[in-house]
C-alpha cells in the first residue's frame, strides 16, 4: 500500500438510484459524470488536480491540497445544484435526479487493488449514507443535500470565507453503524433529525412554569406575561395576566350560634344532669319552642341579650334568680 496523502474529497450519490431500470441507470450516470464535470471546471479545478472513484451510482473526487477547500465549498454550494437544475429540466421525468453530497477532508492511500482506503474516507462514506442526510433531501424542495465534516466545518467554514455562509449550517449527529457522528448539515434540519447546539452557543431557556395568576418568571426576577398574555417580553415588576381574573371563591358561612334549638314536636331527653341556664321550663311536658342556653332566646326581664344585668343595675336587680341556682347533684337532698 502507499503512503497515505491528503486531500479533500467530494462524494456525490443519486437519490434512490436503485428504483431505477437499467436503463435510466446508465443514463444517470452519464448525468451525474458530466454535473460534476462542468461543476469542477467553473470552479476552476482542473482535471489533472484531482483522482476518481466510481462506486455505481455515487462518485468520489479526491482533489489536490493545493487546490483551495473554499473554492471547492463555493463550487458545491452554488455551482453544483445550477448544473444539476440545468440537466434535470432537459430530462423526462423519470430520468431527472436529486443528490446527497458531502465535503471531507483526511488521509487517503492506494492499496495493491488500486482502491482507496483510509478511515477518513470511511468516515466521509459514512456521512454520505446516513439516514439524516436522506431525510434532509427527501424533505426539502431543492435538488442538492450539501453536509460537511467537522474538519471541514471547524478549519473553513466558520470562518465565514467569502460565499461560504457558515450561519446556514446546523451542527448534527449522524446515526452509523460504529456509533454517532458529528457533522454540519446546510440547510434546515429535517424532521426526523435533531439539530445539537452550536459550540459556545447558549442552549435554549427552560420553558418557566406559569403560576396561579398566569405569569411566568422572568429572567432578572421579574415576570412574563403567561400563554393568554399578548407578549412575552420580561419586566421588573409583575404585569397582570392579559386573560380574565378568575372569580373570587365565596367566603365561608359563619358557623350557627351555640345552643339546640327544637321547633314543634315532643323531644325527650336521658339521662339526669342538664348543664347551663334553664329559664321557663317546669312539669316534664313542654309544648311550642325550646331554647337550650342562653344564646339566641329572648332575653329574662331585667337582662340584656347575652343574660347581664344592664350597665344602671342596682345590686339589688343583679342577683341571681331562683331560676339561676344550680339544682343538687344526684344523691343529695334538696330543699323540700
Amino acid at each position: 500500500m502507499n503512503d497515505p496523502v491528503n486531500r479533500t474529497m467530494l462524494l456525490v450519490d443519486i437519490e434512490k438510484f436503485s428504483d431505477r431500470d437499467d436503463v435510466e441507470q446508465a443514463f444517470l450516470r452519464r448525468m451525474l459524470y458530466d454535473v460534476v464535470d462542468r461543476t469542477m471546471e467553473r470552479a476552476g479545478i482542473d482535471e489533472t488536480l484531482r483522482l476518481r472513484a466510481d462506486q455505481g451510482d455515487s462518485v468520489m473526487e479526491f482533489i489536490d491540497p493545493n487546490v483551495p477547500v473554499p473554492q471547492v465549498l463555493r463550487s458545491v454550494i452554488s455551482e453544483l445544484p445550477a448544473q444539476l437544475k440545468a440537466v434535470n429540466r432537459m430530462a423526462s421525468r423519470g430520468a431527472q435526479m436529486r443528490l446527497r453530497t458531502v465535503v471531507a477532508s483526511g488521509f487517503i492511500a492506494l492499496d495493491e487493488r488500486g482502491i482507496w482506503v483510509g478511515s477518513d474516507l470511511n468516515h466521509a462514506c459514512r456521512l454520505l449514507d446516513a439516514d439524516l442526510l436522506r431525510a434532509a433531501l427527501r424533505e426539502r424542495p431543492g435538488d442538492v443535500a450539501l453536509c460537511v465534516s467537522q474538519s471541514v466545518w471547524t478549519g473553513i467554514v466558520r470562518h465565514h470565507h467569502l460565499g461560504i455562509p457558515a450561519e446556514e449550517f446546523h451542527e448534527v449527529t449522524l446515526a452509523s453503524k460504529n456509533g454517532p457522528l458529528p457533522a454540519w448539515l446546510l440547510g434546515p434540519v429535517p424532521a426526523s433529525g435533531q439539530a445539537a447546539p452550536s459550540p459556545g452557543a447558549a442552549g435554549p431557556a427552560p420553558t418557566p412554569v406559569p403560576d396561579a395568576s398566569g405569569e411566568r418568571p422572568g429572567p432578572a426576577g421579574g415576570t412574563e406575561a403567561g400563554p393568554s398574555g399578548g407578549g412575552s417580553a420580561s419586566t421588573s415588576t409583575s404585569a397582570p395576566a392579559a386573560g380574565p381574573a378568575p372569580a373570587a371563591a365565596p367566603a365561608p358561612a359563619a358557623p350557627p350560634p351555640a345552643g339546640i334549638h327544637f321547633t314543634g314536636g315532643a323531644p325527650a331527653f336521658g339521662g339526669s344532669l342538664v348543664m347551663g341556664n334553664q329559664h321557663g321550663v317546669s312539669g316534664g311536658r313542654v309544648d311550642g319552642d325550646v331554647v337550650m342556653g342562653s344564646v339566641g332566646g329572648p332575653p329574662r326581664p331585667g337582662r340584656t341579650p347575652d343574660d347581664h344585668p344592664p350597665a344602671d343595675a342596682t345590686p339589688d336587680q343583679d342577683a341571681p334568680s331562683p331560676d339561676d341556682r344550680q339544682p343538687p347533684a344526684t344523691g343529695e337532698a334538696g330543699p323540700r
